[in-house]
């Protein structure tokens, strides 16, 4: 899974499959909206959306403070609580997706997956593996995962 959209001192996102055929069972999936009850400061974990209940897949991380999406209903939902270096230091030389930066194009990425972003895109950084804890990271765990 890329880190597909970084706009500096905004978000980072992610979230997109790199698999065509799983990105399209999950395409028209939507899930409900959330009340706001925290607010989009750094380092907080966000779903992405394009309207009401469009929630569906993606997420963002905030580098900054962005009080400003929470009068637009984005909801956070967790919080980066060790590795957000990791995050700052992600590659962000692509910018924001297409057609507003020379990112990757969203639908291209649901298209073609992986293959397009490996030939187009192949500075982005990729989570390789992820694990669900409960409380704390585990001691011996490497810092960023």
């Amino acid at each position: 899974m890329r880190f597909f959209r970084i706009v500096p001192d905004f978000v980072v996102q992610f979230g997109m499959n790199g698999d065509p055929k799983l990105s399209e069972i999950w395409q028209q999936a939507r899930i409900k909206d959330d009340p706001v009850k925290e607010s989009n400061k750094a380092g907080s974990i966000t779903f992405a959306m394009a309207g009401p209940d469009s929630r569906t897949t993606q997420v963002f991380i905030n580098l900054r403070d962005n009080e400003r999406l929470d009068g637009m209903g984005f909801s956070p939902f967790g919080v980066v609580s060790d590795g957000m270096g990791v995050v700052n230091e992600l590659y962000s030389g692509y910018g924001d997706g297409a057609p507003r930066g020379r990112g990757p194009n969203q639908s291209q990425i649901s298209m073609q997956g992986n293959a397009y972003l490996d030939e187009s895109f192949p500075k982005l950084d990729k989570i390789v593996k992820a694990t669900i804890s409960e409380g704390k990271p585990a001691a011996d765990a490497p810092s960023g995962e």
